[in-house]
């Protein structure tokens, strides 16, 4: 079956102009242009429009998707294998959000009782999913299974006071550490205290720290694109710095 972009637009839920920007950045090309100019679209872009909204759902940028989809290596029942698990992830992790709700709803009209831990569960789940999403296959190789399950064992304990300081200290590293790249000086006095509030933040996360762990993340911060841009989102140049500060802190600067 064939359908218009108008056509298409309706039974996919998306606009027409969003359509033709895919047409325009060569991601979802029409079939045929017909004899009056209107894009006519076959079962194949259908199909290929169905995997973009799917990696859309899951956050994936449109620059990433058409490197994915255009690949001469693209396998379409694989990609739809893989949406499954990560919308089935997402479920869970909606399901277990939803459950914290009812309970804190039945516990403000009185007819349950909800410790405190109970309250950040859904929270403190959906923290380590998010990591294991962007950053599991590679924390698990570097690390191995044993030290990651135990990371998250250590957030799923964490106490109400627990969550509220590690949530703090993020925001101490990031405010500490921007004042500090002003400096230049990785040394300096702002800047070694940035590496210091990072390793408290770390020390939430992991089950035991060394210095030798901690300048090989911030290796990491530099050497990962996704880091770097990270921190570098503010100002470029920031994750080297921070990297150097740790470097110095830890005394493994060489």
């Amino acid at each position: 079956m064939e359908y218009t972009v108008q056509k298409l637009g309706q039974i996919a839920g998306v606009s027409t102009r969003t359509l033709r920007y895919y047409d325009e950045i060569e991601i979802l090309k029409p079939a045929r242009i017909n004899s009056s100019g209107y894009r006519i679209y076959s079962q194949r872009e259908v199909d290929r429009l169905q995997q973009i909204l799917f990696y859309r759902e899951l956050g994936v940028s449109l620059e990433k998707i058409k490197d994915i989809v255009t690949a001469p290596s693209f396998d379409g029942t694989k990609a739809l294998r893989e949406h499954r698990e990560k919308l089935l992830e997402k479920r869970a992790q909606l399901d277990l959000l939803i459950a914290n709700v009812d309970k804190t709803i039945a516990l403000t009209e009185g007819r349950i009782k909800m410790t405190d831990k109970e309250k950040f569960e859904g929270f403190k789940q959906k923290m380590i999913d998010e990591n294991e999403k962007k950053y599991g296959e590679e924390i698990r190789e570097k690390y191995g299974e044993d030290a990651v399950n135990k990371s998250n064992e250590k957030v799923k304990n964490m106490t109400q006071e627990e969550y509220e300081e590690v949530t703090r200290l993020a925001e101490q590293v990031m405010e500490t550490l921007a004042e500090a790249f002003k400096t230049g000086d990785p040394a300096s006095e702002l800047a070694q205290k940035a590496a210091d509030l990072h390793k408290r933040w770390l020390t939430y996360y992991w089950s035991e720290y060394s210095k030798e762990a901690h300048a090989g993340v911030a290796q990491m911060y530099v050497d990962d694109e996704r880091f770097r841009a990270f921190y570098d989102k503010e100002q470029p140049g920031t994750a080297e710095f921070l990297r150097d500060a740790i470097l110095i802190y830890t005394g493994m600067k060489k």
